[in-house]
């Protein structure tokens, strides 16, 4: 799977933006048919939605915002744009397994349909009520499909509207529900987990640290609204050449261990088996191509 770090968010409705969106080097596009979009102009961004998925599907990584179950209009959405080179939806203001299996069995009975592989178009929800995240493992774990979760963290979205909480950009007042959710995505086997979007476009050092909380937990990404944020983000989600180089060391370490018949080590005075071993192996795969 392509990286995750940096998901470009545009509105579908703006054929001008979604024209200019592989230039501005997101690891994802996102086209969007949910808030960004009015509802008079719907109609109108699934058309335009699908027609650049098959204009910049071979080069990009391309999903699609769907509305929420709770609209009404999921199904109208996902009829318009699954075609070929659609990797994933994000599912909008997910709150139940059942909507997940909802979800899935559309996505089925188009793919076949349409002559696509059975399977092949993810779904990543996105919690952004205090019903999402508390069912956030039953949701995780409902579908094969699930490649992905996003935490609803964007300042003033939905969640903080349900939670009542005051944002900031480092996020104490969210730790909990990134930490919930990072839990519920691992104990299902989802390795995506991203941060909701920042929505200050002119605060590059709120961006960074509000970014390295949520790395410090875990998160592997995040969603963006404007291609100013693309740098910082990508940054951000990617191993430093430093851990990189340590974490090198300790699998060489561990190696020459075994290899003399122990299993155990020490690297820069830390103790390394394979405990150690196993969470370099894990930053290293992580790494791997982003670096370079």
């Amino acid at each position: 799977m392509r990286p995750l770090r940096s998901l470009l968010i545009m509105p579908a409705n703006r054929a001008d933006m979604l024209a200019k969106s592989p230039s501005y080097g997101a690891d994802a596009l996102v086209f969007d048919l949910e808030d960004s979009v009015p509802i008079a102009e719907k109609p109108k961004a699934r058309v335009l939605a699908r027609e650049y998925i098959e204009k910049h599907r071979a080069d990009n990584a391309i999903y699609v915002r769907v509305n929420s179950l709770q609209t009404g209009m999921t199904a109208d959405d996902l009829d318009a744009i699954v075609t070929e080179g659609l990797l994933g939806v994000r599912l909008t203001k997910a709150e139940s397994a059942e909507g997940i299996r909802e979800v899935d069995r559309m996505l089925t009975a188009l793919e076949k349909k349409r002559g696509l592989k059975e399977g092949s178009i993810g779904i990543g929800p996105s919690l952004e009520s205090a019903k999402g995240v508390w069912f956030a493992y039953e949701i995780l774990s409902a579908s094969p499909r699930i490649f992905s979760v996003t935490a609803g963290t964007a300042q003033d979205g939905d969640l903080q509207t349900d939670l009542g909480y005051l944002w900031t950009a480092v996020g104490e007042e969210v730790l909990y529900i990134r930490s919930r959710i990072l839990l519920a995505a691992r104990a299902a086997g989802v390795e995506y987990v991203l941060d909701g979007s920042y929505a200050n476009i002119r605060d590059p050092e709120g961006l960074r640290a509000c970014c390295e909380a949520a790395r410090k937990l875990g998160y592997r990404g995040k969603s963006i609204i404007h291609p100013n944020q693309v740098e910082i983000v990508n940054r951000a989600f990617t191993p430093t050449q430093k851990e990189l180089d340590y974490y090198k060391r300790v699998l060489e370490a561990f190696d020459a261990a075994v290899a003399r018949g122990s299993a155990a080590t020490t690297v820069d005075g830390k103790l390394v088996d394979y405990a150690m071993a196993a969470m370099a192996k894990r930053v290293l795969s992580w790494g791997e191509g982003l670096v370079k």
